[in-house]
């Protein structure tokens, strides 16, 4: 199964800091947490990060929460404590990840694409039942095959002599699975001499339906509703990119 394993995410993680810098998702991540509190049933205090990548969400949920973040690169990890050198970050797979704890909250941000089979998402979403108090909350966002489009996205990023430029391709090859295959081209340019580095990754992509049912089986009680505009401003030429998200109560 191809997952996290991309180059973005080993020795290009680092670029995470000049196109994508965690300020920028301050407003994305507030909504996240509005969401969260006004959904719990409890009060909100603890969250744990399930995927949570270079940290940039976690920069903007720390203000609100006591985050603990999990992922299964070490490399992105090393970045997140970079970032958020007081959050307490730790290595494993959301799969099957068993910590001896509970939270307030969970949430899983963009990368619960990467499980691509429904066994796997199964896998996930009970990890995070599993680590969520009673009446709290799991918080999801998603692509889901409904509203799903093939765009181009362009991310572009400059610190110091290095400037970046990265092109994104997201492409259905079967129509009737339940995956997409995500293509990068990125030019980064060190004091003007260029690199040019590219990788592909697939990337689950189920119904709105799939989802649902997997949440109920689990045994969260859900509310979703969809974001718009999240991404819009990458996309080349005209396309909108609407994300799922998914408000999951644990219940008494």
């Amino acid at each position: 199964m191809k997952t996290t394993e991309w180059c973005l995410y080993r020795e290009l993680a680092w670029i995470d800091s000049i196109i994508a810098p965690p300020e920028n998702y301050k407003e994305e991540t507030e909504t996240f947490c509005k969401a969260i509190k006004e959904h719990s049933k409890i009060e909100v205090k603890t969250l744990l990060h399930l995927g949570c990548g270079s940290g940039i969400h976690d920069y903007n949920f720390k203000k609100y929460f006591d985050v603990t973040g999990v992922d299964i690169s070490e490399t992105m990890l090393e970045f997140a404590k970079k970032v958020n050198p007081e959050l307490k970050y730790l290595y494993g797979d959301m799969r099957t990840i068993r910590l001896n704890e509970s939270f307030d909250a969970v949430a899983i941000v963009d990368s619960i694409g990467h499980m691509v089979t429904l066994e796997d998402l199964q896998k996930a979403i009970l990890t995070a039942y599993k680590h969520l108090k009673v009446g709290g909350v799991l918080f999801l966002s998603a692509s889901i095959k409904e509203e799903f489009r093939e765009n181009n996205f362009v991310y572009t990023g400059k610190k110091d002599d290095v400037a970046v430029t990265l092109f994104e391709n997201n492409y259905i090859t079967d129509p009737e699975g339940t995956t997409y295959e995500a293509t990068v081209v990125c030019l980064i340019r060190r004091k003007g001499k260029l690199e040019i580095h590219n990788d592909s990754v697939t990337i689950g992509l189920f119904k709105l339906e799939a989802w649902l049912s997997l949440l109920r089986e689990v045994g969260f009680e859900v509310e979703h509703m969809r974001l718009d505009n999240s991404y819009d401003r990458f996309i080349l030429e005209e396309g909108e990119y609407p994300l799922t998200i998914f408000v999951c109560n644990k219940p008494f």
